[in-house]
């Protein structure tokens, strides 16, 4: 049976989507030259878009994402998907209110990643759009659903993860939302890192994380 002509409109739009959100991300430095990885959920069909293996983000075309079914089967697309897609599975199987995930290696996160020291949230919106402190995994070989499990432990409830000596990993439900969780966990390596050459910074009072948490 064919498929619909809805379904196949609703899945160009979210092609374009994640075309557009590659293009955002790489525009503002948080994956540079080819490195990193984006994808969404279609919430109406499971089905997952990633960005393909190694490729230009300001060459990419609704052509070139890849579709795939949870199980890591190519659907639609004929380039190879990222080698982070299980990782990226692992999330859509184990959060399914995730519909958007970013992997980036901005350059004040990798810092951090390659200390082993979390992010503290002194700003607010550390906060309110990554849920508190920052974590960091332990270094391991990345590109497995194994790594993405793993993975979910450190991060708990969190919406970022900071990969140890290897960027991190943003997630939301949306691609929007994960793009602009990316970009506050950047804005807050930054501003830590930052602070941390004047002093010890100033900590938010634990008694307000809780209201603050989005």
């Amino acid at each position: 049976m064919a498929e619909p002509l809805s379904a196949r409109t609703d899945l160009v739009s979210l092609k374009q989507e994640l075309v557009d959100g590659a293009a955002l991300v790489a525009s503002i430095g948080l994956v540079p030259l080819t490195q990193g990885n984006l994808s969404l959920r279609d919430p109406a069909s499971g089905h997952v878009l990633m960005t393909p293996h190694d490729f230009a983000y300001d060459q990419m075309t609704t052509a070139d994402v890849v579709v795939q079914d949870l199980d890591g089967g190519v659907i639609e697309g004929f380039r190879e998907p990222s080698h982070e897609s299980p990782v990226h599975l692992a999330v859509y199987e184990k959060r399914p209110e995730v519909l958007g995930i970013v992997h980036a290696e901005p350059i004040y996160t990798n810092l951090f990643g390659v200390l082993h020291k979390p992010i503290a949230p002194l700003h607010v919106n550390t906060l309110i759009d990554v849920g508190g402190e920052v974590p960091v995994m332990p270094f391991a070989p990345s590109g497995s659903r194994q790594f993405g499990y793993d993975m979910l432990a450190v991060m708990g409830d969190k919406r970022a993860v900071v990969w140890a000596n290897h960027g991190m990993l943003a997630v939301g439900e949306s691609l929007r939302k994960a793009i602009h969780c990316t970009v506050m966990v950047e804005i807050s390596a930054q501003l830590y890192h930052m602070a941390l050459q004047h002093g010890e910074p100033y900590q938010i009072p634990r008694q307000y994380h809780n209201r603050l948490v989005g």
